[in-house]
Order: structure tokens, then sequence, then C-alpha cells
């Protein structure tokens, strides 16, 4: 493998669609509400594309250095762990998106909030896109990672669920309404099964290193029935929401995606082999982004 194709190995390109459907899903609801831009939406997309290559570069590096990416991983190797690329190279790359994401997130909200820059919700929004890339990179860095207590599915809930779809409707609209939440629960917690199958899959070697994920601390048997509840309540928050705002048939196009979700339930319960497990996390964010589509097409026609 050449430099350039272990970088963009370490991008991890897979991971991209997961973190683009909660902007499709954002984006939708504020268009299927008379209000929308393609600017915006565009930059809400950029923006969560550098989050989520900076979270895969700092995770990288993190696990690297901590002793989590060895021989025994199972997932696909890792850049450092290759040593394709060098731990200084890594880091100087975390910085570097680093960058890229809060200059996209400033002229996101450039151009989202209009009038209102330098205002108060100028500067909550900048909080939260701080907070954001702190997040994605304190995930495995640092003396004391919250990745490694087992707070990664919290945040990956808040920031890939509530944020993501909240946040790219307001700039979108300018307004939020209560009921919106429930589409972003939904994207939420879609988005912390997809970790929590990561976590499935990697338990064993997670647990020999110290790093004690939410899978580790309950253990697989409950981590099952977690992930369960976790598809299960996302595909029921959809249909509350549809309920409350019917007035088509279509809107309800989205239930053709439960299939993969109710599959992918069911292949967790019967795996006795967690490499096994590796293909279905590509599914899971897979059906997850065609559910964001699939959902947010509903309320257009």
């Amino acid at each position: 493998m050449t430099k350039t194709q272990a970088w963009i190995h370490a991008f991890r390109l897979r991971t991209l669609p997961l973190a683009l459907s909660s902007i499709i899903m954002g984006a939708f609801l504020a268009n299927f509400n008379g209000r929308f831009s393609w600017t915006v939406s565009l930059l809400a997309a950029l923006t969560t594309l550098f989050l989520q290559i900076l979270s895969n570069l700092a995770n990288d590096y993190g696990d690297s250095k901590h002793g989590v990416d060895n021989l025994e991983r199972q997932g696909p190797e890792r850049a450092v762990q290759s040593g394709i690329i060098s731990p200084k190279e890594m880091k100087r790359a975390v910085i570097l998106f680093s960058m890229f994401a809060f200059a996209s997130g400033v002229l996101l909200l450039i151009f989202g909030l209009g009038n209102a820059l330098l205002s108060i919700k100028f500067f909550l929004f900048l909080i939260i896109g701080v907070a954001a890339i702190l997040s994605a990179i304190k995930y495995t860095i640092g003396k004391k990672p919250y990745g490694y207590s087992g707070f990664g599915d919290l945040f990956v809930f808040l920031f890939f669920g509530l944020a993501g779809v909240l946040g790219t409707y307001f700039l979108n609209t300018s307004q939020l309404r209560w009921d919106i939440l429930l589409p972003a629960v939904s994207l939420g917690l879609l988005s912390t099964g997809v970790l929590n199958l990561n976590n499935l899959r990697d338990v064993e070697n997670d647990r020999k290193s110290g790093k004690h994920t939410l899978v580790v601390k309950m253990g697989s048997p409950k981590a099952k029935w977690y992930h369960a509840f976790l598809l299960i309540v996302a595909m029921l928050s959809a249909l509350l929401f549809t309920l409350l705002n019917f007035s088509s048939a279509w809107q309800f196009v989205y239930i053709l995606t439960f299939p993969f979700f109710i599959r992918n339930i069911q292949v967790i319960f019967r795996n006795k082999k967690p490499k096994e497990l590796d293909p279905f996390l590509k599914q899971l964010a897979l059906s997850t982004l065609l559910f964001a589509i699939a959902f947010g097409i509903g309320f257009l026609i």
C-alpha cells in the first residue's frame, strides 16, 4: 500500500455516508417546511465530512498510542498501526482537519445566521462547533479519552443525531419545532447503533487493552439487547413523527428500509464470532443513509 492509499484508507470513506445522514435529514425537513438553502446545506455537509474524517484520524492516532490497535484487533488495519504513516504525521493531519472543520463551520454560521452574526445564536453555535471538534479528538486522544470510559455512545447520539439534524434544520429555517426532535432521535440512535456494532466486533481486544466501551462494561449479551433497543426506538420515533405530520401515504415510504434494520438485529443475536460482524457495520451505515433519503423524499412527494 502506497502512502497516498494509506491516507485514503485512514480517512475511512465507508464512515462518511453515515455522517451525512443527519445533514440530509435536517435539509429535507427544512425543505418540507418551506425554507431551504443549498449553500447552508452543502456547507453543513462539508463541515460534517471534515468532522468525521477528523474523528477517524484522531481514532487512528489515539488507539495506536494506547495500544488498542494491535494484531488481535478485528477491524481493518489502521494507518499508524501499519507503520506507513508515522504518529507525528497523523498528529499533523488531526490538527489540519481541525482547522478545516473550524473554518467550514464558521462559513456555515455566516451563511446560516445572516443578520444574526455576533448574536447569542452565533456564539451558541460556535460553542457547539468547537465542542464537536474537541469531541472528535478526545474520543481516543489524551490521558482520559471519553471513548475509553463508555461515553462514546452518548456523544455520537448528541452530535450525529440531535446536533446534526436540529442544527441543519435551524440554520436553514431560523426556527425550531419540538417534533423535529423525533427524526433527530432516530438518526442519533441509528448512528449509536453503528458504534455499538463496532464495539461488539472489537469487544475482546478492547477489554484486554483497557478500552472500557459500553459493550465491555455491560457485556456482549446485554449489548445485543441494547442494539435492538436503539434500532427499534429509532424506527418508532420516525413513525410517531409521520403520524403527527400525516398528509399522504407516501410519507411512510421509508418503512421499506425497516427490513434492513430488523435483519441487522437478527444477525447480532445469532452471531457467535465478533469478527464476522464487520460487514454489517457498512450495511447499517448505508441503511441509515437510505432511511434518511427515503424519509425526506416521502415528505416532499
